[in-house]
């Protein structure tokens, strides 16, 4: 189909696609009095496919600001009258992407976007004349331009270089310098794709709430700050609190460790963390050697969903206070370190799993990446690294354990699901399919451990409906896609019909089908019309495809659309694809728009020279007329055949007009014998 969204090694095929779209999106402009640049349409388009997400026709002010106000200025080097269209070129893209039904409705509305567009736009000469948002890359490649060098000249541009060299090109050595200072800290966007994540599903937002007020920190935190009180608590020379005051908290918060037998405060795990998790949080401070409330954290305080955000949020800092303190030859775990990084890892690695998740599966990879960030010498003593193993497989469960009290995660002990340990050794696997050594996600020592550890019951661990709305929210914050089954229930129904097609497995794109049908009253007619409507076929065979599939009596509903002016071709192709109709099923008039329906497919998928191609081979010098007859058969597709005509057939007839064909010399004339005169010596 024509996708808005693909993954970073599908070179060709984004490129296909964005071919497609700069050619239509400059015809539409045509159309519509609206002014375009193909430059900076494709710089546009290059910018959501290199993001965190990828999603083409998703546009909100965040990424209309970073194409026009960072990645242009980083990136993108050409005359400064081609960089001047760049607010224009984006104006037009997103108002075609609405006006064609591509836009994702999760982006943007229009009306948002125009006035995003013009308030980057008034940012963004600023931005183009400020050197420290350029590139290395981009420093030298407009510094080239600046100096008359035509860039696909390879003797210009070598030249260039050996004018830098020697010294004849002027540049702010400064300015480099400070450019390659960020790029070498990596300073710069992050615009790695991340990975795609599969919708969930959340309860309704009172019983988040009410979720949230049951949790067992948000409680802790609550009567904390009223503990210390207006005048604060004396705490000890170095900073904790005094002995008395602490087992007094303990047995206030029910901690647990009001009659420990400790030297002092710093002994009690649990009182000592919700100190540390207050603080973090905002809700207490250090003054004068007192603990004392903050006076801006009072409304919180009788917000519990609001106190149990900010907590969930403070607990990305607490790699000190939750895992194990330092102590002797072996230092402060590795995953105090790295806490900060790893611990989003996994919650993201929890989010939207359909069964708890083994421990010790997060376990090995968490110490794999251990391993990695402290790049540990493989000969180093087996002794040391499995002591520093062992300490980090314990903060992991400390982590759950702290995340499993505020309510952010589920733990259990049980037998792990056969999906924790099915894709572990090499064979078929279902979903995922041949599996080779090379395929496994860990090395095969881990491998093997872990199939004999899930041989046996452990510890689990899931997101509640508290965490993964947190972490969804940690996801968008980034980038990420990260779908909700109803947020698209007020979509335009081509724009919901395309995220399903991209975007959603057949059980969810069932779902939120489902939600989307009863918000308008149950009618798929206005679906159906949005299939009619999309102007690229292999885009509205998709559509089609979701929803037969998604639909209960989705079958008979293809069956009776067989015969639809609009639809009927790409039903035909659906039945033939399915092994459900023969070609000898096919009528007379069928024939011909199914022949349309290939070659329109192939251009979309492949562009002219695929189809040139395939003609070439298939209908040799007859295929201008082959594609004359697709022409005139009568395919609603009138976009479609337009390009096939002027991309395809007109070139065609072009080339067959130079190309005369020469007759043969008639008998006794020059260049070849007549049979008559001189005879050949046998």
């Amino acid at each position: 189909m024509v996708r808005t969204h693909f993954d970073p090694e599908e070179v060709e095929e984004f490129e296909s696609a964005k071919d497609l779209l700069i050619r239509r999106c400059l015809a539409w402009a045509g159309e519509h009095g609206a002014r375009a640049d193909e430059a900076m349409l494709a710089a546009a388009l290059n910018a959501r496919h290199h993001s965190r997400d990828g999603r083409l026709a998703c546009w909100d002010a965040r990424q209309v600001r970073r194409f026009l106000l960072e990645w242009i200025p980083r990136h993108l080097a050409a005359e400064r009258d081609v960089l001047a269209t760049a607010p224009e070129s984006l104006l037009t893209l997103v108002r075609y992407l609405t006006a064609s039904g591509l836009r994702d409705p999760r982006g943007a509305s229009l009306a948002e976007l125009e006035a995003a567009v013009a308030e980057a736009a008034a940012e963004y000469p600023a931005a183009l004349a400020d050197p420290a948002r350029q590139g290395v890359g981009k420093f030298w490649t407009q510094t080239a331009l600046d100096n008359g060098v035509v860039l696909d000249d390879e003797r210009a541009v070598a030249g260039f270089r050996r004018d830098v060299d020697a010294g004849r090109i002027r540049f702010d050595a400064d300015v480099l310098d400070r450019l390659l200072e960020a790029e070498f800290a990596g300073a710069g966007p992050d615009d790695e794709r991340a990975f795609p994540q599969c919708p969930v599903a959340l309860p309704p937002a009172a019983e988040l709430a009410a979720e949230a007020a049951r949790s067992e920190i948000v409680r802790q935190l609550a009567a904390l700050p009223d503990w210390v009180g207006k005048d604060g608590r004396p705490l000890t020379k170095t900073g904790n609190l005094r002995l008395a005051d602490a087992r007094e908290l303990a047995e206030l918060l029910g901690t647990g460790e009001r009659d420990l037998r400790v030297r002092g405060s710093a002994e009690m795990p649990r009182v000592s963390l919700l100190l540390a998790w207050a603080k973090k949080a905002g809700l207490v401070r250090v003054r004068k050697e007192r603990l004392v409330p903050v006076a801006k954290a009072a409304p919180l305080l009788r917000d519990p969903e609001a106190l149990w955000r900010r907590a969930f949020e403070a607990a990305f800092e607490l790699g000190t206070a939750i895992c194990a303190p330092a102590s002797g030859w072996s230092g402060s775990s590795m995953l105090v370190t790295a806490f900060d990084e790893l611990l989003p890892d996994v919650l993201n690695t929890l989010y939207s799993l359909p069964a708890p998740i083994p421990v010790a599966r997060l376990q090995e990879t968490v110490w794999l990446a251990c391993q990695a960030y402290f790049l540990l010498d493989p000969e180093e003593n087996g002794v040391r690294q499995d002591i520093w193993r062992r300490q980090v497989d314990e903060d992991l469960l400390a982590v759950f354990d702290a995340l499993s009290r505020l309510g952010a995660v589920e733990t259990s002990h049980g037998m792990a699901d056969e999906l924790y340990s099915s894709d572990l050794r090499p064979g078929v696997v279902e979903g995922i399919g041949e599996l080779t050594e090379d395929d496994l996600p860990l090395p095969p020592e881990a491998c093997a451990r872990l199939l004999s550890r899930l041989a046996e019951p452990g510890p689990l661990v899931r997101l509640t409906p508290l965490g993964t709305r947190a972490v969804r929210e940690r996801l968008l914050a980034d980038g990420r896609d990260a779908p909700l089954l109803g947020e698209l229930a007020a979509a335009e129904p081509g724009e919901l019909l395309g995220v399903l097609a991209q975007h959603y497995t057949q059980e969810t794109a069932a779902a939120e089908l489902e939600g989307w049908l009863a918000a308008h009253g149950g009618d798929i007619e206005p679906l159906l019309d949005a299939v009619r409507a999309c102007p690229f076929r292999t885009r509205a065979s998709a559509m089609l495809s979701t929803l037969v599939e998604a639909l209960p009596d989705g079958r008979s509903t293809q069956a009776r659309l067989r015969h639809d002016p609009a639809l009927g071709s790409l039903v035909l192709t659906a039945l033939l694809e399915a092994g459900e109709l023969s070609p000898e099923d096919l009528t007379a008039d069928e024939h011909p728009l199914l022949l349309a329906e290939s070659l329109i497919i192939l251009l979309e998928l492949g562009g002219p020279e695929a189809v040139a191609e395939q003609l070439r081979e298939s209908a040799g010098r007859n295929a201008p007329e082959f594609v004359a007859e697709v022409l005139d058969s009568g395919h609603p597709a009138r976009a479609a055949l337009e390009d096939l005509r002027v991309l395809v057939y007109e070139p065609m007839l072009a080339t067959s007009a130079r190309l005369r064909l020469v007759p043969s010399p008639a008998p006794g004339s020059r260049g070849r014998p007549s049979g008559r005169g001189r005879k050949r010596r046998h």
